[in-house]
């Protein structure tokens, strides 16, 4: 794995506005659209994404149907089609609702979406699906990893087809954050815990934490196979990966854990401050993947408790933030 320099911020968020005219140097925020609750949606989450006519997709956390078998309300996905008019608002399309386990098709998305080039979206639910995951006496799934299709005529309905269920906790529960796509089509993405490993992260959710790859059938309509790609056993090896990972151009794959690590850093959970982590492939498909650890975090001016993933900068160096920190004299 070759050798790269970490960047981070210990701040608690990071966020984008417009960028300013030549005639102005102030940043404008501008609200495109606000979420009403209920069937609107709430509490949107993770990236949005753009097709080639501008319109922008993402995913909310709650909302939807006031039936919702889950643990959390199941969510929506919607479209925001930007207006014909400048200054005119944006029109909002709730283009699919989850059921949760009314219809097993996943509940709760905890991050945003991907699209391929003809237009379909790809992105994770929470909980929901057909797995054995069991919380609170209740079984609410392990998770699932699903695809939105376009209508294939103007102002049809679009298909959502659930990609794969997670079925036990082993191979992973709660996926979290956003997936990525590799050159070949394979999806990436992690789970804040799940994974086989581990038995101190949480005293309600089993093991620590995985990363996963799901690769597509070599034929059309055939099942996606999924393979963990790195389990986290908690304690120093780091513990509930938050998604958003990146790769670079040989394939390995880069991330961080919200905890674990440095057993020394005292946060709320007290399991450690965190990690940033490489994962690099063997060069026999069959072997396991590599682990790396790039950073420890220790939860003083280097940061703590990172909540998002990395994103490689031009000179590349990786670059992230972390929810916690302590400036000292």
């Amino acid at each position: 794995m070759t050798d790269r320099k970490l960047a981070y911020l210990g701040i608690a968020a990071v966020f984008v506005l417009v960028f300013p005219s030549p005639l102005s140097a102030t940043w404008k925020d501008k609200v495109l659209y606000s979420f009403q609750g209920g069937t609107d949606g709430a509490t949107p989450v993770g990236a949005v994404v753009f097709d080639s006519a501008g319109n922008m997709y993402g995913a909310t956390q709650n909302g939807g149907s006031s039936s919702c078998q889950s643990i959390y309300q199941c969510g929506t996905l919607y479209q925001l089609t930007p207006p014909e008019k400048e200054g005119d608002s944006w029109t909002e399309t709730v283009l699919y609702v989850f059921q949760g386990n009314a219809k097993n098709d996943g509940a709760s998305p905890f991050g945003g979406l991907v699209i391929d080039r003809p237009g379909n979206l790809y992105g994770t639910t929470a909980y929901g699906g057909t797995g054995d995951c069991v919380l609170a006496g209740s079984k609410v799934g392990c998770g699932t990893v699903f695809e939105m299709s376009p209508p294939t005529q103007k102002g049809g309905a679009w298909t959502e087809t659930v990609l794969y269920s997670f079925p036990t906790s082993k191979q992973g529960y709660v996926p979290w954050g956003d997936l990525v796509f590799d050159k070949s089509g394979n999806l990436y993405g992690s789970t804040i815990f799940g994974g086989g490993k581990g038995t101190t992260c949480d005293p309600f959710y089993q093991y620590c934490g995985a990363v996963f790859e799901l690769s597509p059938p070599k034929t059309k309509g055939s099942k996606w196979t999924e393979k963990v790609l790195h389990s986290f056993a908690g304690g120093s090896d780091g513990a509930e990966p938050n998604g958003d990972l990146v790769l670079d151009s040989n394939g390995a794959v880069y991330g961080t854990t919200s905890y674990g690590g440095n057993q020394g850093c005292k946060t709320d959970s007290g399991i450690g401050c965190g990690t940033a982590f490489g994962l690099k492939p063997s060069a026999n498909k069959d072997l396991p993947w590599t682990e790396e650890k790039l950073h420890i975090f220790t939860g003083g001016t280097d940061g703590g408790s990172p909540l998002a993933g990395l994103t490689f900068g031009k000179d590349g160096d990786l670059y992230g933030t972390t929810g916690g920190g302590e400036v000292r004299d």
